[in-house]
Protein backbone atom coordinates (compact mmCIF):
# COMPACT_ATOMS: atom_id res chain seq x y z
CA UNK A 1 0.00 0.00 0.00
CA UNK A 2 1.55 3.54 -0.77
CA UNK A 3 1.67 5.67 1.39
CA UNK A 4 -0.69 9.36 1.71
CA UNK A 5 -0.07 12.56 2.57
CA UNK A 6 -3.24 13.40 5.25
CA UNK A 7 -3.80 17.12 6.10
CA UNK A 8 -5.69 17.38 9.75
CA UNK A 9 -7.34 21.17 9.77
CA UNK A 10 -7.56 21.63 6.36
CA UNK A 11 -10.40 24.18 6.30
CA UNK A 12 -8.49 26.32 8.52
CA UNK A 13 -6.73 29.38 7.78
CA UNK A 14 -2.95 27.92 7.58
CA UNK A 15 -4.72 24.61 6.59
CA UNK A 16 -6.45 26.04 3.51
CA UNK A 17 -3.20 27.34 2.48
CA UNK A 18 -1.34 24.09 3.27
CA UNK A 19 -3.78 22.72 1.17
CA UNK A 20 -3.63 24.80 -2.17
CA UNK A 21 0.50 23.85 -1.52
CA UNK A 22 -0.12 20.13 -1.57
CA UNK A 23 -2.64 20.13 -4.74
CA UNK A 24 -0.33 22.96 -6.61
CA UNK A 25 2.49 19.98 -6.08
CA UNK A 26 0.32 17.15 -7.44
CA UNK A 27 0.58 15.42 -3.92
CA UNK A 28 -3.44 14.20 -4.03
CA UNK A 29 -4.00 15.23 -0.12
CA UNK A 30 -6.45 13.78 1.84
CA UNK A 31 -8.07 16.68 3.31
CA UNK A 32 -9.34 16.19 7.27
CA UNK A 33 -11.68 18.27 9.34
CA UNK A 34 -15.02 18.54 10.94
CA UNK A 35 -17.17 19.68 8.98
CA UNK A 36 -17.74 17.78 5.59
CA UNK A 37 -19.78 20.69 3.55
CA UNK A 38 -16.78 22.60 4.22
CA UNK A 39 -14.36 19.62 3.01
CA UNK A 40 -16.54 19.00 0.56
CA UNK A 41 -16.50 23.04 -0.88
CA UNK A 42 -12.62 23.11 -0.65
CA UNK A 43 -12.09 19.95 -2.31
CA UNK A 44 -14.15 21.82 -5.28
CA UNK A 45 -12.39 24.94 -4.70
CA UNK A 46 -8.90 23.13 -5.22
CA UNK A 47 -9.84 20.85 -8.03
CA UNK A 48 -9.03 22.99 -11.01
CA UNK A 49 -5.26 23.30 -9.34
CA UNK A 50 -4.81 19.86 -9.34
CA UNK A 51 -3.54 17.62 -11.96
CA UNK A 52 -5.42 15.74 -14.17
CA UNK A 53 -4.34 12.23 -11.90
CA UNK A 54 -3.96 13.98 -8.58
CA UNK A 55 -7.37 15.96 -7.14
CA UNK A 56 -7.64 16.00 -3.51
CA UNK A 57 -10.00 14.07 -1.15
CA UNK A 58 -11.40 14.29 2.20
CA UNK A 59 -12.16 12.58 5.35
CA UNK A 60 -14.09 14.02 8.32
CA UNK A 61 -12.15 13.71 11.76
CA UNK A 62 -12.08 15.33 15.11
CA UNK A 63 -9.13 15.99 17.63
CA UNK A 64 -12.27 15.84 20.29
CA UNK A 65 -12.88 12.31 19.07
CA UNK A 66 -9.30 10.80 19.03
CA UNK A 67 -10.78 7.27 17.37
CA UNK A 68 -11.32 9.54 13.69
CA UNK A 69 -8.28 10.68 13.57
CA UNK A 70 -6.57 7.72 14.05
CA UNK A 71 -8.80 6.42 11.74
CA UNK A 72 -7.21 8.55 9.08
CA UNK A 73 -3.74 6.46 9.10
CA UNK A 74 -3.57 3.04 7.58
CA UNK A 75 0.21 2.82 6.81
CA UNK A 76 3.14 3.30 7.99
CA UNK A 77 4.10 4.91 4.89
CA UNK A 78 1.44 7.64 5.64
CA UNK A 79 2.42 11.31 6.76
CA UNK A 80 -0.35 13.68 9.01
CA UNK A 81 0.15 16.97 8.52
CA UNK A 82 -1.13 19.05 11.23
CA UNK A 83 -2.23 22.97 11.79
CA UNK A 84 -4.45 22.20 14.41
CA UNK A 85 -4.14 24.47 17.22
CA UNK A 86 -3.38 25.55 19.84
CA UNK A 87 -1.95 22.88 19.90
CA UNK A 88 -1.12 22.54 23.56
CA UNK A 89 -4.81 22.44 23.77
CA UNK A 90 -5.54 20.17 20.36
CA UNK A 91 -2.68 18.57 19.10
CA UNK A 92 -2.16 15.62 21.15
CA UNK A 93 -4.65 13.03 19.62
CA UNK A 94 -2.60 13.62 16.26
CA UNK A 95 0.83 13.60 17.39
CA UNK A 96 -0.12 10.00 19.73
CA UNK A 97 -2.07 8.53 16.42
CA UNK A 98 0.86 9.30 14.43
CA UNK A 99 3.55 7.93 17.21
CA UNK A 100 1.28 4.78 17.39
CA UNK A 101 1.04 4.18 13.39
CA UNK A 102 4.58 4.98 13.13
CA UNK A 103 4.53 6.74 10.40
CA UNK A 104 5.60 10.48 9.51
CA UNK A 105 4.15 13.40 11.26
CA UNK A 106 4.78 17.24 10.25
CA UNK A 107 3.09 20.07 12.53
CA UNK A 108 2.45 23.92 12.35
CA UNK A 109 3.24 24.86 15.88
CA UNK A 110 4.87 27.72 17.17
CA UNK A 111 4.11 27.21 20.88
CA UNK A 112 7.42 26.21 23.06
CA UNK A 113 5.55 23.82 25.22
CA UNK A 114 3.96 21.33 22.85
CA UNK A 115 7.53 21.66 20.82
CA UNK A 116 9.20 20.22 24.21
CA UNK A 117 6.13 17.36 24.52
CA UNK A 118 7.50 15.99 21.14
CA UNK A 119 11.14 15.73 22.10
CA UNK A 120 11.20 14.76 25.50
CA UNK A 121 7.60 13.03 25.56
CA UNK A 122 7.28 11.32 22.27
CA UNK A 123 10.75 10.50 21.02
CA UNK A 124 11.82 7.37 22.42
CA UNK A 125 8.19 5.92 21.40
CA UNK A 126 8.56 7.25 17.85
CA UNK A 127 11.94 5.76 17.89
CA UNK A 128 10.30 2.19 18.90
CA UNK A 129 7.30 2.61 16.59
CA UNK A 130 9.42 3.91 13.41
CA UNK A 131 7.53 7.29 13.36
CA UNK A 132 9.28 10.53 12.35
CA UNK A 133 8.19 13.40 14.06
CA UNK A 134 8.80 16.60 12.43
CA UNK A 135 7.12 19.71 14.67
CA UNK A 136 7.49 23.46 14.40
CA UNK A 137 7.89 23.30 10.43
CA UNK A 138 6.75 26.59 9.13
CA UNK A 139 7.92 30.12 9.49
CA UNK A 140 8.41 28.99 13.34
CA UNK A 141 10.36 27.30 13.39
CA UNK A 142 12.12 25.57 10.26
CA UNK A 143 13.83 29.12 8.56
CA UNK A 144 15.94 29.51 12.52
CA UNK A 145 16.75 25.58 11.36
CA UNK A 146 18.43 26.71 8.19
CA UNK A 147 19.87 29.52 9.44
CA UNK A 148 21.78 27.88 11.96
CA UNK A 149 23.09 25.13 9.94
CA UNK A 150 24.30 27.16 7.69
CA UNK A 151 26.10 29.54 10.10
CA UNK A 152 27.47 26.23 12.42
CA UNK A 153 28.76 24.66 9.08
CA UNK A 154 30.35 28.04 7.98
CA UNK A 155 32.52 27.89 11.37
CA UNK A 156 33.19 24.25 11.28
CA UNK A 157 34.56 24.79 8.02
CA UNK A 158 36.56 27.88 9.21
CA UNK A 159 38.48 25.30 11.93
CA UNK A 160 36.68 27.35 14.57
CA UNK A 161 34.44 25.40 17.29
CA UNK A 162 30.96 26.82 17.86
CA UNK A 163 29.99 27.21 21.86
CA UNK A 164 27.10 29.42 21.34
CA UNK A 165 23.61 29.76 18.68
CA UNK A 166 21.40 32.70 19.14
CA UNK A 167 18.75 32.46 16.57
CA UNK A 168 16.32 35.75 15.91
CA UNK A 169 13.16 35.80 14.01
CA UNK A 170 11.69 38.77 12.20
CA UNK A 171 9.36 40.38 9.32
CA UNK A 172 10.26 42.83 7.22
CA UNK A 173 6.72 44.86 6.61
CA UNK A 174 4.57 43.91 9.84
CA UNK A 175 2.98 40.79 10.93
CA UNK A 176 -0.18 40.23 10.52
CA UNK A 177 -2.00 37.43 12.64
CA UNK A 178 -4.70 34.92 11.74
CA UNK A 179 -7.51 33.82 14.85
CA UNK A 180 -5.19 30.49 14.86
CA UNK A 181 -2.00 32.32 15.54
CA UNK A 182 -3.83 35.10 18.03
CA UNK A 183 -5.04 31.77 19.54
CA UNK A 184 -1.85 30.24 20.22
CA UNK A 185 0.04 33.80 21.47
CA UNK A 186 -3.04 33.84 24.31
CA UNK A 187 -2.63 30.51 25.09
CA UNK A 188 1.20 30.85 25.66
CA UNK A 189 0.71 33.86 28.49
CA UNK A 190 2.00 32.64 31.22
CA UNK A 191 4.73 30.14 30.00
CA UNK A 192 8.26 30.47 30.95
CA UNK A 193 10.78 30.22 28.24
CA UNK A 194 13.50 27.58 28.01
CA UNK A 195 16.94 27.10 26.38
CA UNK A 196 19.74 25.16 25.66
CA UNK A 197 22.19 25.35 28.13
CA UNK A 198 25.32 22.17 28.81
CA UNK A 199 23.76 19.40 27.15
CA UNK A 200 20.07 20.16 28.91
CA UNK A 201 17.01 22.32 28.13
CA UNK A 202 15.75 24.30 31.01
CA UNK A 203 13.88 27.62 31.86
CA UNK A 204 15.72 30.43 31.70
CA UNK A 205 15.86 34.19 32.48
CA UNK A 206 17.53 35.38 30.09
CA UNK A 207 17.00 39.33 28.38
CA UNK A 208 16.36 40.70 25.30
CA UNK A 209 18.50 39.67 22.15
CA UNK A 210 20.34 41.96 19.88
CA UNK A 211 20.95 40.97 15.99
CA UNK A 212 22.23 43.15 13.44
CA UNK A 213 20.76 42.24 9.97
CA UNK A 214 21.27 44.53 6.96
CA UNK A 215 23.17 47.12 9.21
CA UNK A 216 20.15 47.21 11.64
CA UNK A 217 19.98 46.47 15.29
CA UNK A 218 16.96 44.31 15.55
CA UNK A 219 15.50 42.65 19.19
CA UNK A 220 13.87 39.78 20.19
CA UNK A 221 12.51 38.43 23.16
CA UNK A 222 13.61 35.27 24.50
CA UNK A 223 11.43 31.87 23.44
CA UNK A 224 11.49 28.28 23.17
CA UNK A 225 11.69 26.57 19.97
CA UNK A 226 13.00 23.27 18.19
CA UNK A 227 16.08 24.93 17.40
CA UNK A 228 16.91 24.23 21.06
CA UNK A 229 16.76 20.52 20.60
CA UNK A 230 18.20 20.76 17.22
CA UNK A 231 20.93 22.85 16.77
CA UNK A 232 22.97 20.76 19.62
CA UNK A 233 22.94 18.12 16.89
CA UNK A 234 24.64 19.60 14.55
CA UNK A 235 28.05 20.11 16.25
CA UNK A 236 29.27 18.65 19.17
CA UNK A 237 30.84 21.73 20.49
CA UNK A 238 27.64 23.66 20.88
CA UNK A 239 26.62 24.48 24.49
CA UNK A 240 24.57 27.16 24.23
CA UNK A 241 21.18 27.80 22.33
CA UNK A 242 19.17 30.76 22.59
CA UNK A 243 15.99 31.72 20.42
CA UNK A 244 14.45 35.23 20.09
CA UNK A 245 11.00 36.67 18.64
CA UNK A 246 11.11 40.24 17.19
CA UNK A 247 7.48 40.83 15.95
CA UNK A 248 7.25 43.66 18.71
CA UNK A 249 9.61 45.86 16.78
CA UNK A 250 10.23 48.72 19.36
CA UNK A 251 8.13 47.27 21.63
CA UNK A 252 10.85 44.33 22.77
CA UNK A 253 11.15 45.85 25.61
CA UNK A 254 7.93 46.39 26.82
CA UNK A 255 6.95 42.99 25.76
CA UNK A 256 9.52 41.53 27.46
CA UNK A 257 8.60 42.43 30.46
CA UNK A 258 4.92 41.88 30.16
CA UNK A 259 5.93 38.34 29.47
CA UNK A 260 8.40 38.29 32.33
CA UNK A 261 5.68 39.13 34.77
CA UNK A 262 2.90 37.23 33.12
CA UNK A 263 5.12 33.98 34.01
CA UNK A 264 6.22 35.29 37.21
CA UNK A 265 1.97 35.41 38.26
CA UNK A 266 1.10 32.10 36.69
CA UNK A 267 3.88 30.11 39.11
CA UNK A 268 1.00 32.01 42.08
CA UNK A 269 -1.70 29.32 42.37
CA UNK A 270 -4.64 32.14 42.45
CA UNK A 271 -3.07 34.55 40.32
CA UNK A 272 -1.99 31.49 37.92
CA UNK A 273 -5.98 30.97 37.91
CA UNK A 274 -6.89 34.22 36.94
CA UNK A 275 -4.28 34.89 34.41
CA UNK A 276 -5.22 31.84 32.48
CA UNK A 277 -9.25 32.49 33.25
CA UNK A 278 -8.18 36.37 31.46
CA UNK A 279 -6.07 34.74 28.32
CA UNK A 280 -9.24 32.96 27.23
CA UNK A 281 -10.88 36.15 27.28
CA UNK A 282 -8.99 37.30 24.85
CA UNK A 283 -8.68 34.48 22.75
CA UNK A 284 -10.13 34.86 19.59
CA UNK A 285 -14.01 33.64 19.07
CA UNK A 286 -13.86 32.52 15.64
CA UNK A 287 -11.28 30.14 14.07
CA UNK A 288 -10.22 30.01 10.36
CA UNK A 289 -9.71 33.60 9.85
CA UNK A 290 -6.66 35.63 8.89
CA UNK A 291 -5.30 38.18 6.52
CA UNK A 292 -5.92 37.77 3.12
CA UNK A 293 -3.89 37.86 0.20
CA UNK A 294 -3.12 41.60 0.00
CA UNK A 295 -2.67 42.13 3.53
CA UNK A 296 -0.01 39.67 3.65
CA UNK A 297 1.70 40.48 0.00
CA UNK A 298 3.93 42.98 1.98
CA UNK A 299 5.95 41.59 4.78
CA UNK A 300 8.88 39.47 4.44
CA UNK A 301 10.05 36.38 6.60
CA UNK A 302 13.46 36.93 8.29
CA UNK A 303 15.58 34.39 10.26
CA UNK A 304 19.57 35.08 11.22
CA UNK A 305 21.59 32.86 13.12
CA UNK A 306 24.99 33.89 14.94
CA UNK A 307 27.48 31.48 16.27
CA UNK A 308 29.51 32.97 18.98
CA UNK A 309 33.14 31.01 20.59
CA UNK A 310 33.31 30.37 24.30
CA UNK A 311 34.86 33.96 25.21
CA UNK A 312 31.46 35.51 23.13
CA UNK A 313 33.34 36.80 20.08
CA UNK A 314 31.46 36.20 17.02
CA UNK A 315 32.67 33.62 14.29
CA UNK A 316 29.66 33.48 11.53
CA UNK A 317 26.12 34.91 10.93
CA UNK A 318 23.86 33.61 8.58
CA UNK A 319 20.30 35.69 7.54
CA UNK A 320 17.63 33.90 5.12
CA UNK A 321 14.83 35.49 3.59
CA UNK A 322 12.02 34.50 2.16
CA UNK A 323 8.10 35.01 1.67
CA UNK A 324 5.38 36.07 3.79
CA UNK A 325 4.95 34.17 6.81
CA UNK A 326 1.80 32.41 5.76
CA UNK A 327 2.63 31.30 2.35
CA UNK A 328 5.81 30.42 3.55
CA UNK A 329 4.24 28.10 6.37
CA UNK A 330 2.18 26.39 3.71
CA UNK A 331 5.53 25.45 1.35
CA UNK A 332 7.34 24.11 4.01
CA UNK A 333 4.42 21.92 5.71
CA UNK A 334 3.83 20.85 1.81
CA UNK A 335 8.02 19.90 1.08
CA UNK A 336 8.30 18.42 4.61
CA UNK A 337 5.39 16.32 4.11
CA UNK A 338 6.34 15.08 0.50
CA UNK A 339 10.54 14.47 1.99
CA UNK A 340 8.83 12.20 4.57
CA UNK A 341 6.55 10.65 1.75
CA UNK A 342 9.45 10.11 -0.22
CA UNK A 343 11.54 8.20 1.78
CA UNK A 344 13.86 10.70 2.70
CA UNK A 345 14.13 11.07 6.68
CA UNK A 346 17.19 9.21 7.65
CA UNK A 347 15.69 8.05 11.21
CA UNK A 348 13.14 7.54 13.08
CA UNK A 349 12.03 10.26 16.54
CA UNK A 350 11.22 13.35 16.84
CA UNK A 351 13.75 15.12 14.30
CA UNK A 352 14.75 18.43 13.30
CA UNK A 353 14.73 19.54 9.54
CA UNK A 354 18.79 19.03 9.25
CA UNK A 355 18.66 15.70 11.31
CA UNK A 356 15.78 14.52 8.58
CA UNK A 357 16.30 15.54 5.14
CA UNK A 358 20.47 16.43 6.06
CA UNK A 359 21.52 20.60 5.31
CA UNK A 360 22.16 20.79 1.83
CA UNK A 361 18.48 19.03 0.81
CA UNK A 362 17.16 21.38 3.63
CA UNK A 363 18.78 24.49 1.62
CA UNK A 364 17.69 23.46 -1.75
CA UNK A 365 14.38 22.94 -0.99
CA UNK A 366 13.80 26.09 0.99
CA UNK A 367 15.05 28.08 -2.01
CA UNK A 368 13.25 26.58 -4.41
CA UNK A 369 10.41 28.10 -1.95
CA UNK A 370 12.03 31.32 -2.28
CA UNK A 371 13.84 30.86 1.12
CA UNK A 372 17.36 31.65 0.30
CA UNK A 373 20.37 32.96 2.08
CA UNK A 374 21.29 36.74 2.20
CA UNK A 375 23.96 37.58 4.01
Amino acid sequence: MSGRIILLGATGYTGRLTAQALTLAGAAPVLAGRSPDRLVGLVADLAPLAPMAAPPTWQEADVTDPASVRALLRSPEDVLVTTVGPFSELGGPALAAAVDAGCGYVDSTGEPAFIRQVFEGADAQARRTGARLLTACGYDYLPGNLAAGLAVRDAVAAGQLPYRVDVGYFVRGGMAMSSGTRASVVGMLGQRPYAYRRGSVGTVRDGVGHFTVGGKDLAGIPIGSSEHFTVPRMASGVHEVGVYLGWAGKLTGIAHAGVSAAGALARLPLAGRALTAGARRLAPTTTGEGPDASARSGSRSIATARVTDAVGQVITQATVEGPTPYELTAELLAWCAAMLLTGQASSAGALGPVDAFGLDALEAGCAGMGLVRIA
